[in-house]
């Protein structure tokens, strides 16, 4: 695995500071059974921990979320790692922009430090081992060779197991407040955005298209969690095994036109959304990608079915 400083065998943009990965993300949730049932469909490793759940992916010992339950759903907080060596200079420039630090949330047991964003979302920032990958993750498109059989019969297919988490969507009331502040406080580079409608920024040590991403409501809130998995053939049979057990609400397949990647949205039982995506477009720390303002409908998907009518409603906001 890749070491938490950025000393030798590790990807780094030189002389520049920022933040690696989006560690994790926290929610609450109201009915963690649900959770449980819905996460380990979707193929998640799922594990109880205290009184919640930790999402992990399988063959990998990173939590990428962390359920608890109450009474209402609600996105929680974001975690982002830096360096060993940026921390404290992360620290000190933050501070220098006005932004006041604060104590953990509460039941939080953390090393790093703590702040929120314009519309209140806690952010802690820690030192933690480089989880956005460090190059484009690999495509799996085969074609047999004649005279052999591709697929499986259905009742023998593998179940679906994302590799890692890609990124998140948030729902924010003003999405240009937030690539200021994003872009000026934590170190992440503008994607790609439509008018002031979403955006989309990426990490500049080396990351997918986005790694955290912004849509304008009228309140923050949880749009979608999205999980890597390795080709179309995956993502077909992930919402397949989804619809067999019950969550038949969604939308794809499609693929998106910003990030470019193929995608399947499942509903979770609280109105948001689990994405599985495929080949999404990648941002080595080599190079410096022009972020464009799309018009909107060139901003979305480049193909697949209607838009379902609430898919954008925010429900964390009712």
């Amino acid at each position: 695995m890749t070491a938490i400083t950025g000393k030798v065998g590790v990807t780094k943009r030189p002389g520049e500071l920022g933040v690696h990965s989006m560690d994790a993300f926290t929610m609450i949730v109201p009915d963690l059974t649900e959770a449980d049932t819905f996460y380990r469909s979707f193929g998640l490793d799922v594990r109880e921990e205290g009184n919640g759940l930790g999402l992990y992916t399988f063959g990998h010992e990173h939590r990428w979320a962390s359920l608890s339950e109450g009474k209402r759903k609600k996105f929680n907080h974001l975690s982002f790692g830096v360096f060993e060596e940026d921390f404290e200079s992360m620290r000190k420039r933050i501070e220098e922009q006005g932004v006041r630090l604060e104590d953990a949330p509460r039941g939080f047991d953390s090393n790093g430090f703590w702040f929120a964003d314009p519309f209140g979302i806690p952010i802690e920032i820690k030192v933690a081992r480089k989880s956005s990958p460090n190059e484009k993750v690999d495509f799996l498109t085969r074609s047999a060779p004649a005279g052999v059989a591709a697929a499986p019969v259905r009742s023998k297919a593998e179940r679906v197991r994302p590799r890692r988490l890609a990124h998140v969507l948030l729902f924010t009331p003003d999405v240009l407040k937030c690539i200021e502040f994003y872009c000026r406080v934590l170190g992440l580079r503008l994607s790609d955005r439509s008018g002031d409608g979403v955006c989309f920024l990426h990490g500049i040590h080396g990351s997918d298209h986005h790694l955290i991403a912004f849509a304008k409501s009228d309140a923050p809130g949880l749009h979608h969690c999205s999980w890597d998995v390795g080709g179309i053939d995956e993502i077909g049979r992930g919402a397949m095994h989804m619809a067999d057990k019950g969550f038949t609400k969604g939308w794809g397949l499609g693929r998106h036109v910003l990030g470019s990647n193929y995608f399947h949205y499942i509903g979770d039982p609280w109105g948001s959304y689990a994405e599985y995506s495929a080949d999404i477009d990648y941002i080595p720390l080599t190079q410096d990608w022009e972020a464009a303002d799309h018009d909107p409908e060139d901003s979305f998907y480049l193909w697949g079915p209607e838009l379902p009518k609430d898919f954008v409603h925010n429900f964390e906001s009712d």
